[in-house]
């Protein structure tokens, strides 16, 4: 029986004032969020629970007792929001929490609003909107005195943060420098958190500077995270670094046992009925799937946690899932369909705020369909350009290296082909210049078909025939044809 489990028998007793209880209540549910049984917590709340994002019951209650109750409520419906991938959950859980961080600092309680501003960013990042979720830590390091646990947990919520948006060498150094916080007075949890998100910053940079120590590292980290959640109870959490662990020994080419641990997680996330984190293992699965080019398989699983996230507002996990999509459908030969996913992955990536994300989407694009004919010029460049602004803030050389592949897909493009290139012909070089030319007269010439032919040295209706059979694709860039009069005279009956 867990201290959650005791405090619940308290609940009983008849001497507690309305205040009392509530307060009580509260730190029941809050044990239990901490562990991962967010049902628990649901039925510890009581008739204080009205159901995610709802507005709890605070008739009443003085500032304190609300801002308890909002801040465990709020908490508890970003994490039931994921789980069950309910739409707006994180929207209607910041707003709670955020209601609780102003009452907290009103009535002087400085580390409980601290305390509620970080659980706020951790709503932020789950949307992709890191740089809100920056700014609300920072906001919460502000008030932060001494208290280590509070101090331990701000620093874990910076790393995650700071990490999901690429930056994984300021990561790296802010686990680092802040190691000795995490020793034996700190909970398993929180321990287990750090163990985590470290394994995490040295898998992304062992694998983008090829440092197998960093990889070695990694997985005696994963191996200490998964230790201290056993030791605090935490079956999700130990489920997540399973999956964690399996993206890694995926990229070390270890796919049975990458599965292995995918299975586990499954088995336990499952069990636990949380679809949210199911979708993650999913995603993790189809990467394994696509390096073992198991492509049906591997669509086949995205694609179930492409219907699962898009339920809820983890917009982030939603672009990472797109990217995967439109690169296995891309595999099977549907490039339309690849284009268009891979597209959507950018503006919804855009749209939460997670530039990276959206980065690494433009990049698969890139690299899928560059190289093709069907991509125009002027959109293949425009595309890395974007794609170069996104990753500005990553300190990924693992993407910075997907970036100089993308550049030189694009100089390759540009100059139509040289003699000795791989699958070189001439009819394929002539195409890709003509088509070049005929895209630029189109926007020189505001899409006007007679205005291009004559920048073109052509007539009307050479290009107009050359757009219809060997351009179709640049049809798109000319304005819609006007319709003629054949004669202004009519004509004797």
């Amino acid at each position: 029986m867990t201290l959650a489990d005791e405090r619940l028998k308290e609940l009983d007793n008849p001497s507690l004032t309305e205040k009392e209880r509530v307060l009580l209540r509260c730190r029941v549910a809050a044990d239990f969020i901490h562990t991962g049984r967010y049902e628990a917590a649901r039925e510890a709340l009581g008739d204080l629970w009205r159901g995610i994002g709802d507005r709890p019951k605070v008739a009443g209650l003085d500032e304190q007792a609300t801002a308890e109750v909002l801040l465990q409520v709020g908490v508890l419906s970003g994490w039931l929001g994921v789980s069950r991938q309910v739409t707006g959950a994180q929207e209607a859980a910041k707003d709670l929490i955020s209601e609780s961080a102003a009452l907290f600092e009103g009535i002087g309680e400085a580390k409980r609003a601290a305390n509620a501003r970080a659980d706020l960013s951790i709503c932020y990042w789950r949307e992709g909107a890191f740089e809100e979720a920056r700014a609300v830590l920072e906001s919460a390091a502000a008030l932060i005195e001494e208290n280590t646990e509070l101090k331990a947990k701000t620093i874990l919520c910076f790393a995650i943060v700071e990490s999901s948006a690429g930056r994984y060498g300021d990561t790296f150094r802010l686990l680092t420098d802040s190691a000795p916080l995490f020793g034996e007075g700190l909970s398993h949890r929180l321990r287990g958190i750090f163990h985590n998100e470290l394994a995490i910053v040295l898998r992304r940079l062992g694998t983008a500077e090829h440092r197998t120590d960093y990889l070695d590292r990694a997985i005696i980290e994963y191996t200490a995270a998964i230790y201290h959640y056993e030791q605090a109870g935490h079956e999700r959490y130990k489920a997540t670094n399973q999956n964690n662990l399996a993206f890694l020994l995926h990229k070390l080419g270890r796919y049975r046992e990458a599965h292995e641990q995918l299975d586990r997680a499954g088995a336990t996330l499952f069990r636990l009925k949380d679809a949210g984190l199911l979708a993650q293992v999913d995603e993790t699965r189809a990467s394994v799937f696509i390096a073992e080019k198991k492509y049906r398989e591997a669509d086949r699983v995205i694609a179930r946690a492409i219907e699962t996230l898009e339920k809820g507002g983890e917009s982030a996990l939603l672009a990472e899932a797109l990217t995967t999509q439109g690169v296995v459908r891309a595999r099977l030969g549907a490039s339309d369909e690849s284009m268009n996913i891979l597209r959507r992955a950018m503006r919804v990536a855009e749209d939460a705020g997670a530039l990276s994300n959206a980065g690494l989407a433009a990049l698969a694009l890139i690299e899928e369909h560059g190289a093709r004919r069907v991509m125009l010029h002027g959109e293949l460049y425009s595309l890395y350009r974007r794609a170069d602004e996104l990753l500005k803030g990553s300190q990924d050389a693992e993407d910075k290296e997907r970036l100089l592949g993308c550049a030189r897909i694009v100089m390759r493009r540009i100059i139509v082909g040289e003699l000795h290139d791989k699958n070189f012909s001439l009819f394929s070089a002539v195409h890709d210049l003509e088509a070049r030319l005929i895209e630029q007269a189109l926007e020189e010439s505001g899409g006007s078909i007679t205005k291009a032919a004559r920048l073109l040295g052509v007539n009307h209706q050479t290009l107009g025939s050359m757009l219809r059979t060997r351009h179709k694709g640049l049809l798109k860039k000319r304005t819609p044809a006007e319709k003629r009069l054949r004669s202004i005279i009519k004509k004797d009956a």
